[in-house]
């Protein structure tokens, strides 16, 4: 028999008996001492009479109620919105769950379950008594004996054949990404973007689950932790599970996974916990331990990969309800230890570092407040900024724009928010400013092999004050926020109204042109302005110099690998360069770095933005345009309409024996794409970035143009699981 539901209004009135229920529940949450869960508050105590008549008991038996709470998020799996159905539906199979008395609108009247929470008497982290684990193995294994058709209707979303293991963890990943990403991604979705979580990456896990063995489904409890068991004081039964809201039905292995996470048994402990399921489990249905010990590995990776969705969020929250430097510390602790966790389920790449963990904490935080910092010293923080001289403050970006868009910065919605190899950009409107902004941040701890040598925001001043037909970025700020957290603030070059669209696949014509047309642009602009000695010396010479300094510097791991790879150490590879010789070319303001992802398309003559100017440098205009195209794939009918475009454009002092040399700076890109890329397989530095990814992907055939190029023969590596690794 159900519960009862609250009897309706009689002629537009409450009745009598819902007026009781609902002063008793009040009267519950007013004095009752609760144990606060995620998802409800549980109060015990005594029945009053009208209520105890109304649910059949006695008057002062002790009863549990249970109020949803409102400020919960939304950071679990449910398969079904009903507990009171599946109590009901499991009572003939453990007949001392509790009972469903009465329920409400967001609270539920339960019978009390005598007896302490097993985390009373034993906390997270130690090892339970053997007996406590053959009994909790063996209430896993009788909810194998709920029927199916005793469970209130599974979704239509549920696997038709109840044994497919695949199927149903498959289901699982694209219900968290349901249920528990989406609805929180427009308040959390910058805040994952910042630590690097992607958000498609629950739906990747999904396409990435192996098959399986199969198993047939059974009920699940889905959520038993050491609070969810209750030692009885009578020892008949030893423990019963409560809070049945999160069940679910499918391969029980999941609930084994969930369970020996969610318990923080110590690691010795695992095997005896797999060992007396299993042995349970055979007693009751044996078809249930097939292939357990290959496939539980799978749901652990999944437990792992959705847990750091609400780990995060409630660390994020955390800070909102008592912000202290030790809070900070502790949620910084608490994101850390969940991304790394996830980090290999999710295939999440390097990790932000603690500052970094922290810093994005911080400033989540900031942006949910509303701007009152009376008595709240540490909001005032989030509101200052130390302003850097070098770019003095702009008319059509004053300083309370700045501190608008620091403010803003938390909030960006993921789809704002992109991170590369050696920044976090944030985009965000600003209230009275036409155009969006973008905040950009510098990672901590990035170690970016390639050197810089001008500075990005003297680079981009000198682009605007030349008024050249360069498509870049304006500086418009530069500073330091709390805590100790540099940024630089420039106009955003992309659509308000969706992401940015990059040729990742090699330019169009149109937009060939309008490169080759900014390139020619770029040779009006004063680049004394940056550098006052610059132009001086050989460009191609200062070229080969940086190359082999770099080499030398490599990490020793790296060296060793490029010479057993048949890649000459610095001081042999100055001698092969040294014949190698360029004509002397008139220098010009040079980008760099014209990779696909620092090109953003535009729908006007010039084609495309140039960002990222942190690689600038002052040398021959050619060598910026075969750089561009090492770093992108070029058609050969593009890479001509190019040269020939760029030698009309530009006068002879500047592109006279191209013809001749642009294959040695090929060669000489090719070279340097053999140690930076090697370094990067072996340092697993910026593999997450796209252009980076790209590059790696390719090395077999960069090491061999590499070592062809310096006249060295191909060496075989005596390895062959290392050959099949690099290749």
């Amino acid at each position: 028999m159900g519960a009862p539901s609250l009897p309706r209004p009689v002629h537009g009135g409450r009745s009598l008996h819902e007026a009781a229920i609902r002063e008793f529940v009040g009267q519950a949450e007013e004095l009752g001492q609760a144990s606060s869960g995620h998802h409800n508050r549980n109060y015990v105590l005594p029945l009053t009479g009208s209520v105890a008549w109304l649910t059949g008991l006695d008057a002062g038996t002790s009863v549990t109620v249970r109020v949803r709470r409102d400020d919960a998020l939304p950071v679990v799996i449910r398969t079904w919105s009903d507990e009171a159905q599946i109590l009901d539906a499991i009572r003939g199979v453990l007949p001392h769950v509790p009972r469903c008395l009465v329920k409400g609108n967001g609270f539920a009247i339960h019978s009390y379950v005598e007896g302490m929470p097993l985390s009373s008497v034993c906390g997270d982290g130690k090892p339970v008594d053997t007996l406590l684990v053959k009994a909790l193995a063996g209430l896993l294994a009788q909810m194998a004996q709920v029927r199916w058709g005793a469970l209130p209707p599974l979704p239509d979303v549920w696997p038709r054949n109840h044994m497919d293991s695949q199927g149903f963890l498959r289901t699982l990943a694209r219900l968290a990404d349901e249920q528990i990403r989406q609805p929180n991604w427009q308040v959390f979705g910058g805040l994952f973007a910042a630590l690097g979580i992607p958000e498609d990456a629950l739906i990747r896990f999904a396409e990435r689950v192996p098959a399986m063995a199969r198993r047939p489904y059974s009920l699940l409890h889905a959520d038993l932790h050491r609070d969810n068991l209750i030692v009885t004081y009578s020892g008949t039964p030893p423990l019963i599970c409560v809070d049945w809201e999160l069940a679910t039905y499918g391969d029980p292995v999941h609930d084994l996974a969930t369970h020996l996470v969610r318990m923080q048994y110590p690691a010795h402990q695992w095997a005896e916990v797999v060992d007396a399921w299993m042995e349970a489990m055979e007693d009751v249905r044996p078809p249930a331990v097939n292939g357990v010990t290959k496939d539980l590995r799978h749901y652990l990776a999944f437990e792992r990969a959705q847990s750091v969705y609400p780990d995060v969020m409630r660390a994020a929250r955390s800070l909102e309800e008592s912000f202290t430097q030790k809070r900070l510390d502790e949620a910084t602790a608490e994101v850390r230890r969940a991304l790394e966790a996830a980090q290999e389920p999710l295939r999440l790449g390097s990790l932000p570092s603690q500052g970094e963990i922290e810093r994005a904490l911080f400033r989540w935080l900031a942006s949910r407040s509303d701007g009152d910092i009376s008595g709240r010293d540490w909001i005032a923080k989030a509101f200052d900024w130390n302003p850097d001289r070098r770019v003095p403050e702009r008319d059509d970006f004053p300083v309370s724009a700045v501190r608008e868009a620091l403010l803003a910065e938390g909030a960006a919605p993921a789809g704002r928010v992109f991170k590369g190899t050696a920044h976090l950009n944030s985009v965000v409107s600003v209230p009275g400013v036409e155009f969006s902004v973008v905040v950009r941040r510098r990672l901590p701890g990035v170690c970016r092999r390639e050197p810089s040598f001008l500075s990005e925001h003297a680079v981009l001043r000198a682009i605007e004050d030349a008024h050249v037909e360069v498509a870049a970025p304006k500086i418009l700020a530069l500073g330091e926020s709390y805590p100790s957290d540099p940024f630089a603030i420039h106009t955003y070059v992309g659509s308000r109204d969706k992401p940015p669209s990059h040729p990742v696949h090699g330019l169009l014509p149109h937009e060939a042109d309008g490169l080759v047309d900014q390139l020619y642009a770029l040779t009006h602009v004063n680049f004394k302005q940056v550098d006052p000695a610059a132009g001086e010396g050989r460009f191609f010479q200062w070229l080969k110099d940086q190359l082999v300094s770099w080499v030398r510097e490599l990490p020793q791991e790296s060296q060793q690998l490029a010479r057993y790879l048949g890649l000459p150490d610095a001081d042999w590879l100055r001698k092969i360069l040294t014949r190698f010789e360029v004509s002397d070319r008139k220098p010009a303001l040079l980008h760099g770095d014209l990779n696909p992802w620092n090109l953003v398309r535009r729908d006007d003559r010039l084609a495309l933005t140039i960002i990222d100017w942190e690689m600038a440098l002052v040398g021959d205009p050619l060598y910026d345009l075969v750089r561009h195209m090492h770093l992108t794939p070029t058609r050969t009918e593009i890479r001509d309409r190019m040269f020939h475009r760029w030698q009309r454009r530009l006068p002879v002092e500047r592109t006279r024996d191209w013809e001749r040399d642009w294959r040695v700076y090929r060669g000489i890109e090719t070279v340097r794409s053999a140690y930076v890329d090697l370094d990067r397989l072996v340092t697993g530095a910026s593999l997450d970035a796209p252009n980076v990814r790209r590059a790696v992907d390719s090395y077999p055939m960069t090491l061999a143009a590499a070592t062809a190029f310096l006249g060295l023969p191909v060496r075989l590596t005596a390895n062959p699981y290392l050959a099949r690794a690099l290749a």
